[in-house]
């Protein structure tokens, strides 16, 4: 049986947040909880909610988490992915109290295996798989069932030794064959496998299934509160009972909801299939879920912090649109990336400026971020000749007043047209004109190559869109019928110079068009390489979409305002306290 449920204190939520538990039982600088993954791949943005979720009551609580490995079964298991997971969780700025290993436990999860056959709470079982599961079904005894204790450890010491009567064998745990929850329907606690364990060699020819070695392992480090998803709540009951038969301290079990994502599959089996196939770059590609895979594209802790705190605890499971996630996370950027200027430079999209009075080339210093100055300054150039972007020429209009951003207000003298295409743009200076209200603002570079400071930079941009082109997949449908082969396009653009400082990982904002991470910086012959990083105002690709000279107002408004709260569910008895970003 489960412990006890105490009286849980309420405090009064923040309504845009998710609600969360208040452990019950728990006691400050006492709480002790657990993220226990297996090494057998990389880490997804559910087990990074996982993770953090242990994280923020280790430190509201003052505790311990513990990073656990589960590596109880030997095929699955690789050193490799181990430091995959150690470079993942430092991505996410999570720092275990303690690092353990299930197999840390092998001697002991033994020697539970041989009390309960001895005691007659366990048997040895060589029934075929497909029988098994047959009788499971039916809810029918197997016929070792009543075997003798005697006969199951002789069974069992066949079973250590790998031997080829062994290896027909598991130990089953005998509970209730007429349960109607099919995990008490003497599940299996112990297989045979005659194969080296990465970490204990050939020392053990038999190993203990997951739901074995959790309850036993978490009561022997001194788990308190084992938070786990609501996909294990049928296997509870089964924690418990293994804790009462072997005598052990009860941790206490809460489950919150699985994250579940649009567009996206989160099997690893899927995931492999991408990258073995080689529709993906890899495991760090910004089209996957994995941890890597959204932090290139541009994630922020904080930002999956607050994605995070807007679900709370809840036990409701819900299918979460990509597009919350990325509004939390702009409005983390937003405040402290800074400013640029780039241009889209394919065929015919730049055209020239000519700037009658600008005589010779000048430099002013700017700020990088319109409300903080903090975020450091930069170096803008004015020339005779500046470029803008062709659907911002075709706005301009001859005799009237243009904002040149960073620079001030200009009066166009002449539009010169070819086909109905602006080709040419001559305009003179009326910076003392500093009625800005109603004027119309265009983004421009310099094209001085005269003055080497003043080059622009090559910039190459990937936008990537959903590589699942269905937003749910039904548990009948192929999945591989929705990949999206073209989710991946590139973009040439030109930037200012002061793009040359940008560093492998800035995340910046190139005006009027998007934000950014930067996966390569600009070297040699190689131009600097962004990624689009998604705003949550649209699924589409955002550097040629951007609202124009005003056009899509009401879009942009929109899409810059608060993200909308996330409905946590959940049961009337659960605690709700606001969650305080700062304490990740």
């Amino acid at each position: 049986m489960a412990p006890t449920p105490v009286t849980i204190q309420t405090t009064k939520a923040n309504p845009l947040y998710g609600k969360f538990i208040d452990l019950p039982g728990a006691e400050m600088g006492k709480v002790v909880v657990r993220f226990p993954p297996e090494a057998s791949g990389y880490l997804h943005i559910g087990h990074a909610k996982a993770a953090l979720l242990n994280q923020y009551y280790q430190k509201e609580f003052n505790g311990k988490l513990i990073m656990r490995f589960d590596d109880t079964n030997p095929a699955k298991e690789n050193e490799h992915f181990e430091q995959v997971i150690k470079e993942d969780l430092a991505l996410l700025k999570i720092v275990p109290d303690v690092w353990t290993h299930s197999s840390d436990h092998f001697d002991t999860m033994l020697k539970y295996c041989e009390q309960l056959l001895r005691e007659g709470k366990a048997y040895a079982d060589d029934t075929d798989t497909e029988t098994m599961r047959k009788e499971r079904e039916e809810r029918k005894d197997s016929a070792n069932r009543s075997n003798a204790p005697e006969k199951n450890l002789a069974l069992w010491e066949e079973m250590k030794k790998g031997s080829e009567r062994g290896q027909q064998c598991c130990i089953r745990l005998k509970i209730d064959m007429k349960s109607n929850n099919g995990a008490m329907r003497d599940p299996t606690i112990y297989r045979c496998k005659n194969e080296p364990h990465v970490r204990t060699g050939d020392k053990y020819k038999v190993y203990p299934t997951y739901d074995f070695a959790c309850p036993i392992v978490d009561s022997t480090e001194g788990v308190t509160h084992a938070l786990r998803t609501t996909e294990y709540m049928d296997r509870d009951d089964q924690y418990y009972f293994i804790c009462d038969a072997l005598g052990l301290r009860k941790p206490y079990i809460w489950a919150y909801s699985r994250l579940n994502m649009t567009n996206t599959v989160m099997s690893k089996r899927k995931l492999t299939w991408f990258v073995d196939e080689g529709h993906v770059g890899g495991w760090d590609d910004p089209r996957l879920p994995t941890v890597r895979g959204v932090m290139r594209r541009g994630l922020t802790v904080e930002g999956l912090k607050e994605f995070i705190r807007a679900q709370g605890g809840s036990r409701s499971v819900v299918m979460m649109e990509w597009d919350k996630i990325w509004a939390f996370n702009k409005k983390v950027i937003d405040p402290v990336a800074p400013r640029y200027i780039a241009l889209d430079s394919s065929a015919k999209k730049l055209v020239p400026v000519v700037v009658e009075e600008q005589a010779e080339s000048k430099e002013a210093t700017v700020n990088l971020h319109p409300k903080d100055p903090a975020v450091g300054t930069k170096n803008v150039f004015f020339t005779k000749n500046v470029w803008i972007e062709d659907v911002d020429a075709a706005t301009i209009k001859e005799g009237g007043t243009v904002t040149f951003i960073n620079w001030g207000n200009l009066k166009i003298s002449g539009v010169e047209k070819e086909g109905g295409t602006v080709t040419k743009i001559s305009a003179k200076l009326d910076l003392d004109n500093k009625d800005y209200k109603k004027t119309l603002k265009v983004t421009w570079i310099a094209t001085d190559d005269s003055l080497e400071a003043s080059q622009t930079v090559p910039v190459r941009v990937a936008e990537y869109d959903h590589i699942i082109s269905k937003p749910v997949i039904g548990k009948d449908e192929d999945w591989k019928a929705y990949i999206n082969f073209n989710s991946l396009k590139h973009i040439d653009l030109q930037g200012e110079p002061a793009m040359k400082a940008i560093k492998k990982g800035d995340i910046v904002q190139i005006q009027r068009k998007g934000y950014y991470i930067c996966d390569q910086p600009l070297s040699g012959d190689s131009p600097l390489q962004l990624i689009a990083i998604p705003d949550g105002s649209s699924s589409k690709t955002q550097t040629n979409n951007a609202p124009q000279n005003g056009k899509g107002k009401a879009e942009k408004k929109k899409a810059a305002g608060a993200a909308p709260a996330i409905s946590s569910g959940g049961s009337a008895e659960e605690s709700a306290f606001g969650l305080e970003i700062q304490k990740f």
